[in-house]
């Protein structure tokens, strides 16, 4: 049976994780992020609201529009509802979005499916007989 794990860690092991090696585990630009927490005050608001919310209410999805903000080990089994532009798309915390960011999971363009070209699309269907 294929147990999960996210970079050698599983489930049990990724909420005792502490911050230091969470960040050894991260890329670049996300270590650098979590780094600036201290500078970015909208960031540490919002993770200071995250962990509150968690001690209140646990099952209750938290909405956001902070789509930057780097999913931390803390925050696995939580939901959140965060912003695309348009609506608020559903985002359950799992072990393999650990480290990436809220908004990759929320696409904000949707997909396009065009049908075939119509009467007059084109220069040869100008003259296609109507039924």
């Amino acid at each position: 049976m294929k147990k999960d794990v996210w970079k050698g860690i599983d489930e049990e092991g990724i909420t005792s994780l502490s911050m230091d090696d969470f960040m050894k585990k991260l890329t670049s630009r996300n270590r650098r992020t979590m780094l600036r927490l201290n500078v970015n005050p909208r960031l540490k608001q919002f993770v200071e609201e995250v962990r509150a919310t968690k001690k209140a209410n646990p099952k209750k999805a938290i909405k956001t529009h902070i789509r930057d903000a780097v999913i931390l080990p803390e925050w696995f089994g939580l939901t959140f509802m965060v912003h695309n532009g348009k609506e608020f798309k559903r985002v359950d915390i799992t072990l393999d979005k650990i480290g990436r960011r809220l908004g990759e999971y929320a696409h904000t363009v949707g997909r396009v499916l065009h049908s075939g070209p119509g009467v007059g699309a084109t220069r040869g269907s100008k003259f296609v007989p109507l039924k």
